[in-house]
């Protein structure tokens, strides 16, 4: 069991990551293509992943094995801001950090030679590394990257109301079944036992799409804490509130219309009753309407539902105009492949 130790410092300097960090769900999604759990959400991922990689998987797999241990070096902060600004991190890593945490992982398992070349410092194999992130980050990750920024900004629609309601108290309790809050300690399901104490650093929490059951934390205790979970898989993103073009209530009719552009950052049936003037049953029914059609999507909280636009919703409501990624890449296309 991992056990996560709050101050009253702590709880004022938690905070939920903003955006989906491409290396960890980079890294984690390596764990769900060799594993066979998880059918309905991965399933049809696996197959297609699998179909475009080469040698990828076999020259990473040493790094990230199945369980256990893997070093933090692949998984820095700046991941958050995107593929080349996290890789960049990552190649910034002093040569000592490298050696040591590469040390680590040589005492429970056997490492090839490009790998131990690695924890010496040679750059070739430094370089190795890189494209083979890049190259499985482009099979895996790339063509997907919609949808889960979709699934992630659900789960932040989910806690930030729960922290909304009921400050970070409530919102520490919203995490998922294998994460309990006895404050001033989190108590996680984790395959070893370990103390984390934030001694009033707070706690990055960052929910990711191929993180499934246990959270998963860094081993260096003097890194800033971060405490990646299992995002809940059932809404998409939400822009804030705002009017529909006049032209979408043309296509779709004007409550329809009002009604997408109502559901901004995420919102209950009743409240999207309220914003729109409408019932709460003509409120689930063209949320569900629009659900159907791909532009919302509807994730249980408790006793209530919780509605979010997807990408494809928010770009409708923009007038089709999407908004510049923060990477060097352009936009992938929104789609939607795996039944939940």
């Amino acid at each position: 069991m991992l056990r996560v130790h709050f101050t009253g410092l702590d709880l004022a300097r938690l905070r939920l990551a903003g955006d989906p960090d491409v290396l960890w769900e980079t890294v984690l999604s390596l764990h769900r293509l060799r594993d066979k759990q998880g059918e309905s959400i991965y399933g049809d991922w696996r197959t297609e992943t699998r179909a475009r990689l080469n040698s990828e998987t076999r020259l990473l797999a040493p790094l990230v094995p199945p369980r256990g241990y893997f070093p933090d070096f692949l998984t820095p902060a700046e991941g958050v801001l995107g593929l080349e600004t996290g890789v960049e991190a990552l190649r910034a890593t002093p040569a000592e950090r490298i050696h040591d945490e590469l040390g680590r992982l040589s005492t429970v398992r056997t490492l090839p030679a490009w790998i131990r070349s690695l924890a010496e410092g040679d750059a070739r194999a430094f370089g190795k590394l890189i494209s083979a992130l890049h190259d499985y980050h482009e099979a895996a990750i790339a063509p997907y990257w919609a949808h889960i920024q979709a699934r992630i900004e659900a789960d932040r629609a989910v806690r930030g109301r729960a922290l909304l309601d009921g400050g970070a108290d409530a919102l520490l309790s919203s995490l998922p079944p294998t994460m309990r809050w006895h404050a001033p300690v989190l108590e996680c399901d984790y395959p070893v036992d370990r103390e984390l104490h934030l001694d009033g650093r707070g706690l990055l929490l960052v929910p990711s799409f191929f993180c499934r059951g246990n959270p998963v934390t860094l081993r260096n205790p003097d890194l800033a804490p971060v405490l990646v979970y299992p995002a809940r898989h059932c809404a998409e993103s939400a822009p804030p509130v705002q009017d529909a073009p006049r032209s979408l209530g043309k296509l779709v009719g004007q409550t329809r219309s009002a009604v997408l552009g109502s559901i901004g950052g995420g919102c209950t049936t009743s409240e999207l009753a309220r914003r729109v003037g409408v019932s709460a049953a003509s409120a689930s029914q063209h949320a569900g309407v629009l659900r159907e059609a791909g532009l919302v999507l509807t994730l249980r909280h408790g006793s209530a539902v919780l509605h979010t636009l997807t990408p494809l919703g928010a770009a409708l409501l923009r007038g089709g105009h999407r908004p510049q990624p923060r990477r060097d890449r352009p936009a992938f296309q929104e789609r939607s492949p795996w039944a939940v």
